[in-house]
């Protein structure tokens, strides 16, 4: 034993350090899991490596400025400079291209609008509250004027972590702006003294009933209890994935979030695609009327946009009956916060800018569109693009991402893995611990400020005193697709055949039973 030990004293280190080379090639080798490795032993790991790290590496160092997406280094550089209230200029002029597709030019009055500072009722510069009230048109019993025309769209805790929701709540209470809870359920972070518009989805966390659906019973506790709460959200769709259900990881799922959601911990959560409460149009009104008139609340819906018949129908019902949504979130195709194929987060459902005027042009046209407050969420965090959203119709913005970073995000985009390096979008207690709310608070609170300040500094340019005074004529955009664009049908100059469908059951039915056929 002595001399065995002695014998492996003796080794030198690039001796020890190429045996054990060999046992990693010799495993390599045996392995069949990984290609690569198989191919190239030892080699192989390092391919990996640059693979794991590839993000990090063009984000910091090979991306240029304005290149990366969904939020390029100078948008997100905005953000931190203006929740931090530092320097948020840039010099000798910009770097964009403003030749590009969709870039926005604001056109400025010849005489900006005139303010007095020096007034003893002189406004604070960030004071932008929405110009419309929810509820005001239907008379429900507590309509509601945001007091702020930035707020914060739907993240739920779970999504969130909770110094996170915490974070969020507490700086949107300092700047007067609403927390919308995302479809998660009310946790006891989004009771920090800002406003909250309590949403839910097809899971109808936080007040879901022993069946699965939905609990009227629970709602209105939920509401009497929670006097802050301001107004209710029914989620149909969301951007990063219309039509498909939400999905939480079941890694995500801790004891509390199960509780407040009425779920399992650790088990996968998927909130079915449909509604139980109701399932078309008619059902659709009738269930928010009927919330409305419980809670006395605003009751609007959230949805993604693409196909309108569905839409038309709701505008006929609302412009015959008086009845339907108090306002109406319009949420962009390029999606959020939430996990999602990239399958549905590239391709289902329009980007907010034609979504929102489809819908917007369709309600003008039945000449209910001033009924409604318009909510618009989709990379709208940024004052020029607020500004082309109020000139086509929006009256408040809510913002996801921008709110993250906000609060330290760095786009990391691991937001699913529960392994989100800022804290953010994870369950981890450790990585929470990087998160002070009392700090995070304030920059929230700035961000929104600032926002707002710029904002207006932009609507006075262009010779208004509100965002809501924009108009179709204020704001110029290059366009080259779109309006210009073509359906399929017109591009390749054919129609498909139709196939013959009945049911998803019958096609189970029949592949089950071994037929080749439809049983017809």
């Amino acid at each position: 034993m002595t001399t065995f030990l002695e014998f492996l004293s003796s080794i030198s280190w690039w001796l020890w350090i190429v045996i054990v080379l060999a046992i990693i090639a010799f495993r390599d080798i045996l392995q069949k899991k990984h290609t690569i490795q198989h191919n190239y032993p030892i080699v192989g790991h390092i391919r990996y490596l640059f693979e794991s790290i590839g993000p990090e590496i063009r984000q910091y160092f090979v991306a240029n400025n304005r290149e990366e997406l969904p939020f390029n280094r100078i948008e997100r550089s905005w953000i931190y400079a203006s929740a931090k209230k530092e320097n948020n200029y840039e010099g000798f002029g910009t770097d964009r291209d403003i030749y590009a597709h969709q870039h926005i030019f604001i056109n400025n009055a010849m005489m900006p609008y005139e303010i007095d500072n020096n007034h003893p009722n002189s406004i604070d510069p960030s004071f932008l509250p929405c110009a419309k009230v929810m509820g005001a048109y239907n008379k429900r019993k507590r309509p509601y004027r945001p007091a702020s025309i930035i707020n914060i769209s739907a993240m739920s805790f779970g999504s969130l972590s909770a110094k996170a929701v915490e974070s969020l709540n507490k700086g949107v209470q300092m700047s007067q702006a609403y927390h919308n809870t995302g479809e998660g359920g009310l946790s006891p972070y989004h009771s920090n003294g800002g406003d909250v518009v309590f949403h839910f989805g097809t899971g109808y966390f936080g007040v879901r009933a022993d069946d699965g659906g939905f609990s009227m019973e629970k709602m209105t506790q939920l509401v009497e209890d929670n006097p802050f709460i301001r107004a209710i959200e029914v989620k149909l769709s969301q951007g990063a994935k219309p039509g498909k259900g939400g999905v939480l990881p079941g890694k995500k799922i801790t004891p509390e979030i199960a509780k407040i959601r009425g779920v399992e911990v650790g088990k996968t959560v998927l909130s079915p695609p449909n509604h139980k409460a109701f399932s078309n149009v008619p059902e659709l009104v009738d269930f928010v009327e009927s919330i409305a008139e419980a809670t006395g609340l605003p009751v609007g819906i959230k949805a993604a946009i693409g196909k309108l018949d569905q839409w038309e129908e709701l505008a006929d019902i609302m412009k015959t009956t008086g009845k339907g949504p108090d306002f109406i979130a319009v949420d962009g195709g390029e999606g959020g916060t939430g996990a999602a194929p990239p399958s549905f987060a590239d391709h289902v459902s329009l980007p907010w800018v034609y979504g929102f005027g489809d819908l917007y042009k369709l309600f003008q046209k039945k000449g209910i569109a001033d009924r409604v407050v318009w909510v618009a969420s989709g990379k709208l965090g940024f004052p020029a693009k607020a500004a082309m959203a109020f000139s086509m119709g929006a009256d408040c913005i809510n913002v996801a991402r921008e709110a993250m970073m906000s609060i330290g995000c760095i786009q990391a985009q691991i937001c699913h893995t529960n392994k989100c390096p800022t804290g953010i979008a994870t369950q981890s207690k450790w990585l929470q611990n990087g998160i002070d709310p009392t700090l995070k608070s304030v920059r929230l609170a700035q961000y929104f400020k600032t926002f707002r300040k710029e904002l207006i500094e932009i609507t006075h340019a262009a010779g208004y005193e509100h965002p809501c005074q924009f108009n179709m004529n204020d704001v110029e955009v290059n366009v080259d697709d779109h309006n210009l664009s073509k359906d399929l049908s017109k591009t390749y100059q054919y129609q498909k055949t139709e196939v013959p469908f009945t049911s998803m059951q019958d096609l189970k039915d029949c592949i089950y039973l071994g037929g080749q056929q439809s049983k017809n």
